[in-house]
Protein backbone atom coordinates (compact mmCIF):
# COMPACT_ATOMS: atom_id res chain seq x y z
CA UNK A 1 0.00 0.00 0.00
CA UNK A 2 1.58 3.18 -1.23
CA UNK A 3 0.22 7.16 0.00
CA UNK A 4 1.21 8.89 -3.82
CA UNK A 5 1.05 13.07 -3.61
CA UNK A 6 -1.50 13.82 -6.62
CA UNK A 7 -1.96 17.74 -6.12
CA UNK A 8 -1.89 20.08 -3.04
CA UNK A 9 -3.19 18.74 -0.42
CA UNK A 10 -4.23 15.58 -2.04
CA UNK A 11 -3.32 11.99 -2.38
CA UNK A 12 -4.07 8.48 -3.66
CA UNK A 13 -3.73 5.55 -1.56
CA UNK A 14 -2.63 2.81 -3.98
CA UNK A 15 -2.42 -0.97 -3.78
CA UNK A 16 -0.86 -3.23 -5.87
CA UNK A 17 -2.80 -4.90 -8.39
CA UNK A 18 -3.36 -8.15 -7.12
CA UNK A 19 -6.82 -9.45 -8.16
CA UNK A 20 -9.97 -9.27 -6.77
CA UNK A 21 -10.38 -6.71 -4.13
CA UNK A 22 -6.86 -4.72 -4.52
CA UNK A 23 -8.80 -1.59 -4.20
CA UNK A 24 -7.62 2.06 -4.20
CA UNK A 25 -8.35 5.30 -1.63
CA UNK A 26 -8.09 8.77 -1.87
CA UNK A 27 -7.69 11.70 0.78
CA UNK A 28 -8.29 15.45 0.32
CA UNK A 29 -6.52 16.98 3.11
CA UNK A 30 -9.19 20.45 3.38
CA UNK A 31 -11.80 21.14 5.98
CA UNK A 32 -10.78 18.24 8.45
CA UNK A 33 -10.13 16.26 5.65
CA UNK A 34 -11.90 13.53 3.18
CA UNK A 35 -11.53 10.30 2.80
CA UNK A 36 -12.40 8.60 -0.56
CA UNK A 37 -13.40 4.86 0.16
CA UNK A 38 -11.98 2.34 2.70
CA UNK A 39 -10.46 -0.96 2.23
CA UNK A 40 -12.21 -4.31 2.29
CA UNK A 41 -10.83 -5.43 5.51
CA UNK A 42 -10.25 -3.50 8.83
CA UNK A 43 -6.61 -4.16 8.83
CA UNK A 44 -6.02 -2.82 5.73
CA UNK A 45 -8.05 -0.08 6.15
CA UNK A 46 -6.33 0.69 9.35
CA UNK A 47 -2.83 0.70 7.48
CA UNK A 48 -4.46 3.00 5.11
CA UNK A 49 -5.65 5.42 8.13
CA UNK A 50 -2.16 5.24 9.32
CA UNK A 51 -0.53 6.62 5.70
CA UNK A 52 -3.21 9.70 6.22
CA UNK A 53 -2.29 9.98 9.58
CA UNK A 54 1.40 10.88 7.92
CA UNK A 55 -0.30 13.60 6.30
CA UNK A 56 -3.18 14.75 9.62
CA UNK A 57 -3.63 12.85 12.40
CA UNK A 58 -6.68 13.74 12.98
CA UNK A 59 -10.17 11.50 12.28
CA UNK A 60 -10.90 12.40 9.13
CA UNK A 61 -14.04 14.85 8.84
CA UNK A 62 -15.88 12.92 6.24
CA UNK A 63 -15.65 9.77 4.07
CA UNK A 64 -17.24 9.26 0.84
CA UNK A 65 -18.51 6.11 -0.62
CA UNK A 66 -18.25 5.78 -4.27
CA UNK A 67 -20.09 2.22 -4.42
CA UNK A 68 -21.58 -0.73 -2.08
CA UNK A 69 -18.94 -3.23 -3.09
CA UNK A 70 -17.31 -4.29 0.34
CA UNK A 71 -13.74 -3.61 -1.31
CA UNK A 72 -14.84 0.02 -0.93
CA UNK A 73 -16.54 0.56 2.95
CA UNK A 74 -16.13 -2.89 4.39
CA UNK A 75 -13.55 -0.90 6.65
CA UNK A 76 -16.26 2.02 7.11
CA UNK A 77 -16.56 1.13 11.01
CA UNK A 78 -13.65 1.99 11.60
CA UNK A 79 -14.26 5.48 10.60
CA UNK A 80 -17.67 5.64 11.93
CA UNK A 81 -16.15 4.77 15.84
CA UNK A 82 -14.69 8.34 15.72
CA UNK A 83 -17.29 10.42 14.41
CA UNK A 84 -16.56 10.86 10.54
CA UNK A 85 -19.70 11.90 8.60
CA UNK A 86 -20.29 9.07 5.93
CA UNK A 87 -21.83 9.96 2.47
CA UNK A 88 -23.57 8.01 -0.17
CA UNK A 89 -25.67 7.58 -2.86
CA UNK A 90 -28.92 6.05 -1.43
CA UNK A 91 -28.90 3.36 -3.66
CA UNK A 92 -25.59 2.62 -2.27
CA UNK A 93 -26.44 2.52 1.06
CA UNK A 94 -29.73 0.57 0.32
CA UNK A 95 -27.75 -2.41 -1.82
CA UNK A 96 -24.77 -2.21 1.44
CA UNK A 97 -27.09 -4.25 3.23
CA UNK A 98 -28.38 -6.67 0.68
CA UNK A 99 -24.51 -7.26 -0.14
CA UNK A 100 -23.12 -11.08 0.75
CA UNK A 101 -22.13 -10.98 4.23
CA UNK A 102 -18.48 -10.91 5.78
CA UNK A 103 -19.18 -14.20 7.31
CA UNK A 104 -20.09 -15.55 4.00
CA UNK A 105 -16.43 -14.65 3.14
CA UNK A 106 -15.24 -16.31 6.10
CA UNK A 107 -16.65 -19.53 5.59
CA UNK A 108 -15.84 -19.27 2.12
CA UNK A 109 -12.00 -18.79 3.11
CA UNK A 110 -12.06 -21.72 5.39
CA UNK A 111 -14.36 -24.46 2.82
CA UNK A 112 -13.20 -24.31 -0.31
CA UNK A 113 -11.81 -27.58 -1.91
CA UNK A 114 -8.28 -27.70 -2.77
CA UNK A 115 -9.91 -29.46 -5.94
CA UNK A 116 -13.02 -26.34 -6.25
CA UNK A 117 -12.78 -24.46 -9.56
CA UNK A 118 -13.20 -21.74 -7.18
CA UNK A 119 -9.83 -22.54 -5.45
CA UNK A 120 -7.79 -19.79 -7.51
CA UNK A 121 -10.38 -17.15 -6.23
CA UNK A 122 -10.75 -18.06 -3.03
CA UNK A 123 -6.76 -17.89 -2.69
CA UNK A 124 -7.18 -14.42 -3.75
CA UNK A 125 -9.98 -13.74 -0.52
CA UNK A 126 -7.76 -15.20 1.66
CA UNK A 127 -5.45 -12.71 1.74
CA UNK A 128 -7.92 -10.61 3.43
CA UNK A 129 -9.09 -10.62 6.97
CA UNK A 130 -13.04 -10.81 7.25
CA UNK A 131 -13.19 -11.55 10.89
CA UNK A 132 -14.84 -8.72 12.85
CA UNK A 133 -16.13 -6.50 10.32
CA UNK A 134 -19.53 -4.45 10.94
CA UNK A 135 -21.03 -3.38 7.69
CA UNK A 136 -22.00 0.50 7.80
CA UNK A 137 -23.71 2.04 5.30
CA UNK A 138 -23.73 6.01 4.46
CA UNK A 139 -26.17 8.03 6.42
CA UNK A 140 -25.51 11.38 4.99
CA UNK A 141 -27.45 10.11 1.43
CA UNK A 142 -27.42 11.95 -2.32
CA UNK A 143 -30.11 11.23 -4.75
CA UNK A 144 -28.05 12.76 -7.75
CA UNK A 145 -25.53 15.09 -8.00
CA UNK A 146 -24.05 17.12 -4.76
CA UNK A 147 -21.29 19.41 -3.89
CA UNK A 148 -19.28 19.29 -0.49
CA UNK A 149 -17.38 22.69 0.10
CA UNK A 150 -13.54 22.24 1.48
CA UNK A 151 -11.95 24.97 2.56
CA UNK A 152 -13.24 27.41 -0.23
CA UNK A 153 -12.65 24.29 -3.07
CA UNK A 154 -15.27 22.11 -3.99
CA UNK A 155 -15.68 18.85 -4.40
CA UNK A 156 -18.63 17.67 -6.94
CA UNK A 157 -19.73 14.27 -6.40
CA UNK A 158 -21.42 13.39 -9.75
CA UNK A 159 -23.96 10.39 -9.57
CA UNK A 160 -23.13 8.32 -12.78
CA UNK A 161 -25.19 4.82 -11.52
CA UNK A 162 -25.91 2.71 -11.84
CA UNK A 163 -23.10 1.85 -13.97
CA UNK A 164 -20.76 -0.66 -12.15
CA UNK A 165 -23.46 -0.69 -9.52
CA UNK A 166 -26.52 1.44 -8.95
CA UNK A 167 -25.35 3.66 -6.33
CA UNK A 168 -22.01 4.40 -8.52
CA UNK A 169 -20.63 8.66 -7.30
CA UNK A 170 -16.91 9.86 -8.70
CA UNK A 171 -15.77 12.98 -7.14
CA UNK A 172 -14.63 15.43 -9.13
CA UNK A 173 -12.47 17.81 -7.81
CA UNK A 174 -12.39 20.80 -11.02
CA UNK A 175 -10.18 23.48 -9.40
CA UNK A 176 -7.24 20.70 -9.14
CA UNK A 177 -7.66 18.63 -12.67
CA UNK A 178 -8.39 15.50 -10.73
CA UNK A 179 -11.58 12.56 -10.52
CA UNK A 180 -11.73 9.85 -7.73
CA UNK A 181 -13.49 7.40 -9.69
CA UNK A 182 -14.53 4.10 -8.00
CA UNK A 183 -14.79 1.13 -10.18
CA UNK A 184 -16.40 3.16 -12.96
CA UNK A 185 -12.49 2.76 -14.07
CA UNK A 186 -10.83 -0.61 -13.36
CA UNK A 187 -7.15 0.89 -14.91
CA UNK A 188 -5.00 -2.00 -16.85
CA UNK A 189 -7.17 -4.51 -15.00
CA UNK A 190 -10.25 -6.27 -16.77
CA UNK A 191 -13.50 -4.62 -15.07
CA UNK A 192 -16.38 -6.29 -13.51
CA UNK A 193 -19.86 -4.87 -13.80
CA UNK A 194 -22.63 -6.50 -11.19
CA UNK A 195 -25.63 -4.19 -12.00
CA UNK A 196 -26.45 -1.25 -14.18
CA UNK A 197 -26.24 -1.66 -17.92
CA UNK A 198 -23.16 -1.11 -20.86
CA UNK A 199 -25.22 2.09 -21.97
CA UNK A 200 -24.73 3.43 -18.39
CA UNK A 201 -21.71 2.64 -17.95
CA UNK A 202 -20.01 3.96 -21.38
CA UNK A 203 -22.29 7.35 -20.81
CA UNK A 204 -20.36 7.28 -17.29
CA UNK A 205 -16.80 7.09 -18.87
CA UNK A 206 -17.73 9.40 -21.74
CA UNK A 207 -18.71 12.05 -19.01
CA UNK A 208 -15.97 11.83 -16.78
CA UNK A 209 -13.46 12.03 -19.97
CA UNK A 210 -15.82 15.61 -20.43
CA UNK A 211 -14.34 16.75 -17.53
CA UNK A 212 -10.43 16.39 -18.87
CA UNK A 213 -9.04 15.67 -15.93
CA UNK A 214 -5.35 15.83 -15.55
CA UNK A 215 -4.70 12.77 -12.59
CA UNK A 216 -7.60 10.15 -12.23
CA UNK A 217 -7.67 7.65 -9.50
CA UNK A 218 -9.45 5.16 -10.17
CA UNK A 219 -11.24 1.89 -8.28
CA UNK A 220 -8.12 -0.76 -9.20
CA UNK A 221 -5.09 -0.44 -10.77
CA UNK A 222 -2.46 2.61 -11.24
CA UNK A 223 -3.03 6.21 -11.34
CA UNK A 224 -4.77 7.03 -14.96
CA UNK A 225 -5.33 9.84 -17.04
CA UNK A 226 -8.31 10.34 -19.88
CA UNK A 227 -6.63 8.12 -22.09
CA UNK A 228 -7.40 5.45 -18.97
CA UNK A 229 -10.82 6.05 -18.97
CA UNK A 230 -11.11 5.94 -23.22
CA UNK A 231 -9.15 2.51 -23.16
CA UNK A 232 -11.95 1.04 -20.98
CA UNK A 233 -14.79 2.75 -22.58
CA UNK A 234 -13.86 1.09 -26.34
CA UNK A 235 -13.21 -2.27 -24.48
CA UNK A 236 -17.04 -1.92 -22.89
CA UNK A 237 -18.03 -1.25 -26.74
CA UNK A 238 -15.97 -3.69 -28.21
CA UNK A 239 -16.60 -6.45 -25.98
CA UNK A 240 -20.62 -5.77 -26.47
CA UNK A 241 -20.26 -5.40 -30.52
CA UNK A 242 -18.89 -9.08 -29.88
CA UNK A 243 -21.22 -10.62 -27.46
CA UNK A 244 -24.65 -9.48 -29.79
CA UNK A 245 -22.39 -11.45 -32.55
CA UNK A 246 -22.54 -14.78 -30.43
CA UNK A 247 -25.73 -14.17 -28.56
CA UNK A 248 -27.71 -13.99 -32.01
CA UNK A 249 -25.91 -17.48 -33.28
CA UNK A 250 -27.11 -19.20 -29.96
CA UNK A 251 -23.41 -19.76 -28.34
CA UNK A 252 -23.45 -20.03 -24.53
CA UNK A 253 -21.62 -17.11 -22.85
CA UNK A 254 -18.47 -19.31 -22.08
CA UNK A 255 -18.35 -20.26 -25.89
CA UNK A 256 -18.98 -16.05 -26.66
CA UNK A 257 -16.04 -14.95 -24.13
CA UNK A 258 -13.44 -18.08 -25.68
CA UNK A 259 -14.61 -16.52 -29.02
CA UNK A 260 -13.41 -13.16 -28.51
CA UNK A 261 -9.83 -11.49 -29.44
CA UNK A 262 -8.84 -9.37 -26.45
CA UNK A 263 -5.62 -8.53 -28.57
CA UNK A 264 -3.98 -5.18 -26.21
CA UNK A 265 -6.90 -6.15 -23.84
CA UNK A 266 -5.53 -9.33 -22.85
CA UNK A 267 -2.30 -7.59 -21.46
CA UNK A 268 -4.96 -6.24 -18.52
CA UNK A 269 -4.74 -8.74 -15.48
CA UNK A 270 -7.06 -10.92 -15.12
CA UNK A 271 -8.15 -10.95 -18.64
CA UNK A 272 -10.38 -13.85 -17.62
CA UNK A 273 -12.93 -10.93 -16.06
CA UNK A 274 -14.31 -10.96 -19.63
CA UNK A 275 -17.33 -13.65 -18.51
CA UNK A 276 -18.79 -11.01 -16.73
CA UNK A 277 -19.20 -8.38 -19.22
CA UNK A 278 -20.37 -11.57 -21.51
CA UNK A 279 -22.93 -12.08 -19.22
CA UNK A 280 -24.13 -8.47 -18.20
CA UNK A 281 -24.23 -8.32 -22.71
CA UNK A 282 -26.38 -11.27 -22.78
CA UNK A 283 -28.76 -10.44 -20.00
CA UNK A 284 -29.28 -7.10 -21.98
CA UNK A 285 -30.01 -8.68 -25.46
CA UNK A 286 -32.80 -11.10 -23.72
CA UNK A 287 -34.46 -8.15 -22.01
CA UNK A 288 -33.41 -9.00 -18.44
CA UNK A 289 -33.57 -5.73 -16.09
CA UNK A 290 -30.34 -4.54 -15.10
CA UNK A 291 -30.75 -5.14 -11.43
CA UNK A 292 -31.56 -8.91 -11.34
CA UNK A 293 -29.05 -10.82 -9.34
CA UNK A 294 -26.16 -12.03 -11.37
CA UNK A 295 -25.53 -15.99 -10.99
CA UNK A 296 -21.96 -15.47 -9.73
CA UNK A 297 -21.63 -18.80 -8.89
CA UNK A 298 -22.09 -19.98 -12.76
CA UNK A 299 -19.95 -16.67 -13.50
CA UNK A 300 -17.05 -17.42 -11.15
CA UNK A 301 -16.76 -21.12 -12.74
CA UNK A 302 -17.16 -19.74 -16.28
CA UNK A 303 -14.10 -17.87 -15.30
CA UNK A 304 -12.25 -20.16 -14.34
CA UNK A 305 -12.25 -22.09 -17.62
CA UNK A 306 -10.77 -19.27 -18.83
CA UNK A 307 -8.13 -18.91 -16.63
CA UNK A 308 -7.54 -21.97 -17.63
CA UNK A 309 -7.80 -22.08 -20.96
CA UNK A 310 -5.02 -18.86 -21.32
CA UNK A 311 -3.79 -18.24 -17.84
CA UNK A 312 -4.01 -14.92 -16.40
CA UNK A 313 -1.16 -12.14 -16.74
CA UNK A 314 -1.53 -11.36 -12.92
CA UNK A 315 0.02 -15.52 -12.22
Amino acid sequence: MELVPIGSDLYACLQPDTGLGASNSGFIDRDGGLVVDTMWDLPRTQQMIDLYATVNSDPAKRLINTHHNGDHCWGNQLFAEVGTEIIGHRLCAQYMERELSPAIFVALCEGVEPDSPFAALVAALQTFDFRDIVVTPPTTLIEGDAVVDLDGKPAHLLYVGPAHTPGDVVIHLPDDGVVFTGDILFHRCTPIGWEGTFANWIEALKRVEALHPEVVVPGHGPLATVDGLRGQREYLQYVLIEARESFDRGRSTLEAAQRIDLGPYSLWTEPERLVFQVDRAYREFAGIPWDQPVDTTRVFAEMATLRAQYGSVSD
